[in-house]
C-alpha cells in the first residue's frame, strides 16, 4: 500500500470517509495555496479570505463525511468551484445588507517574495502594487481568469470548470485581459 502522502485523492478521500483524519490533513496542505488564492483573489482582503477559506473546508468535509461527493478524479476543481460559488453568496448577501468590506490589497502576499535585500522587497513591493492596480483595472471575469491562471497556476480547462464557462471563453478572456493590461502599460507608461 502506498504511503498516504503518494495517494491519490480519490484515496484520501476514501481513507477521510473511512475516519482517517490524516488523510485530509494531506489534501488540505496538498492545496491549500491554490484555494487561498483563489479566494483571496476574490475576497481582496486577507482576513476575509481566511475567513471563508475556513468555510470552504467545513463545507468540503461536511459533504464528505455525508457521502455526497461524487466528482470522482477532480477534487481541487471541486474544491474550487466551493470557494468560488461562497464568495460569490458572501458578496451578494454583502450586496443586498449593505455592508462594506475592506479592500486590504495583500493579493500578492500569496506569492513567495524572495526577500534577499531591502532593495529587492522595495522593487517587488512596487511592482506588485503596478500589477495590482492594472488588474483591478480589468473586467471582472478578464481579472479572475488572469489570476486563477498565473497565480493559482490552473489550466484553461481547470478555470472554465470553476467560472462554469467554456474553454474557448476562458482562453478568450485570458487573451483579452492581457490585451487591455498591454493598453494600460502604453497608457500610463508604466514599465514592471
Amino acid at each position: 500500500m502506498k504511503p498516504l502522502q503518494q495517494a491519490l485523492d480519490t484515496d484520501l478521500i476514501r481513507s477521510f470517509q473511512e475516519g482517517n483524519q490524516d488523510a485530509f490533513q494531506i489534501l488540505i496542505t496538498r492545496y491549500q495555496e491554490k484555494i487561498f488564492s483563489s479566494i483571496l483573489f476574490l475576497m481582496k482582503d486577507k482576513y476575509l479570505a481566511e475567513d471563508m477559506f475556513q468555510e470552504v473546508f467545513i463545507k468540503i468535509i461536511d459533504t464528505l463525511r455525508s457521502n455526497r461527493y461524487n466528482e470522482e478524479g477532480k477534487f481541487l476543481q471541486w474544491a474550487l468551484r466551493i470557494s468560488h460559488n461562497l464568495c460569490v453568496d458572501y458578496f451578494r448577501k454583502a450586496k443586498r445588507s449593505n455592508v462594506i468590506y475592506s479592500d486590504n490589497k495583500d493579493i500578492f502576499e500569496i506569492l513567495n517574495v524572495n526577500q534577499e535585500s531591502a532593495d529587492t522587497r522595495l522593487v517587488q513591493n512596487q511592482s506588485h502594487e503596478r500589477i495590482r492596480k492594472m488588474l483591478n483595472q480589468l473586467p471582472e471575469e478578464q481579472r479572475e481568469v488572469i489570476v486563477l491562471r498565473h497565480y493559482a497556476d490552473m489550466s484553461f480547462k481547470e478555470i472554465a470548470e470553476i467560472t462554469e464557462t467554456s474553454i474557448n471563453t476562458a482562453l478568450g478572456r485570458m487573451r483579452y485581459g492581457l490585451i487591455n493590461l498591454r493598453k494600460i502599460l502604453v497608457e500610463n507608461q508604466m514599465s514592471l
